[in-house]
């Protein structure tokens, strides 16, 4: 069952220089995930941070930990980013050989299990781990690089990964990540997302407008939930009139 919008306020948009001072405003401004991409010049065309940076960041805010590996092979950086102190580990369908063993591996360190997919990687690639996992992050850009346009012809797969999630019974967050600003939240949510993931949209402007930024996001993908309830509902209620 779809979940009320949460919204990932992702670091790679902060100003670097001060991450310490970035993660506090964030999260007193209203976030409610601090969403972490890791990348290793190698899986994607691009290189972050690393275990040592979520461990210095850990101190300064109790939200949530998101942390999205973007690297292969992944399995030997899961036990440094959960002892740096990750709540989340989300790595990707195609990063390393054995993914059920890799998710298995992150639930070993007591962390939420995620697995993420990119644009051509089609949704029913996690139907055999669903069992295993606690969140599904659909990319909307190909990672590597942020601020990228989001793409619209994901918004199937969101669909069908919300039916996935729903038809498994489980209790699985449908996370959004890539081009997420006020005019795709509202998509990303009526398509079926939990959580989306944010990072130009969040950190836009001085830290005085972080919390604007937040409760717009919030209120453009609740507005998409809200209207995609409504259409779903809809027909139900039309069909019990006619019985």
């Amino acid at each position: 069952m779809q979940h009320e919008p949460r919204i990932a306020a992702s670091i790679l948009a902060a100003d670097f220089s001060c991450l310490g001072e970035e993660v506090r405003a964030i999260s007193g401004a209203g976030a409610d995930w601090l969403h972490v991409d890791v990348m290793d010049g190698h899986f994607v065309p691009n290189l972050t941070v690393g275990a040592g940076v979520v461990a210095a960041l850990r101190p300064h805010d109790a939200l949530p930990f998101d942390v999205h590996l973007m690297v292969s092979p992944v399995d030997p950086l899961i036990e440094p980013f959960a002892e740096a102190g990750a709540d989340s580990i989300t790595v990707h369908a195609e990063a390393g050989a054995h993914l059920h063993r890799t998710l298995q591996r992150i639930r070993r360190c007591d962390k939420r299990a995620g697995v993420a997919l990119n644009p051509a990687t089609p949704a029913d690639a996690v139907e055999p781990v669903l069992g295993e996992i606690d969140l599904v992050l659909a990319m909307t850009v190909n990672p590597g690089f942020g601020g990228q346009k989001f793409i619209e012809s994901q918004l199937g797969k969101i669909a069908a990964l919300r039916a996935l999630i729903d038809a498994s019974g489980r209790a699985i967050d449908l996370s959004v990540d890539g081009g997420i600003d006020e005019s795709t939240a509202g998509l990303a949510a009526s398509a079926g997302a939990d959580v989306l993931v944010a990072g130009s949209a969040s950190f836009a402007g001085s830290r005085a407008e972080y919390p604007g930024n937040i409760a717009r996001l919030r209120a453009a993908a609740e507005a998409g939930r809200s209207a995609a309830l409504g259409e779903r509902s809809g027909p139900r209620a039309v069909g019990a009139s006619a019985s």
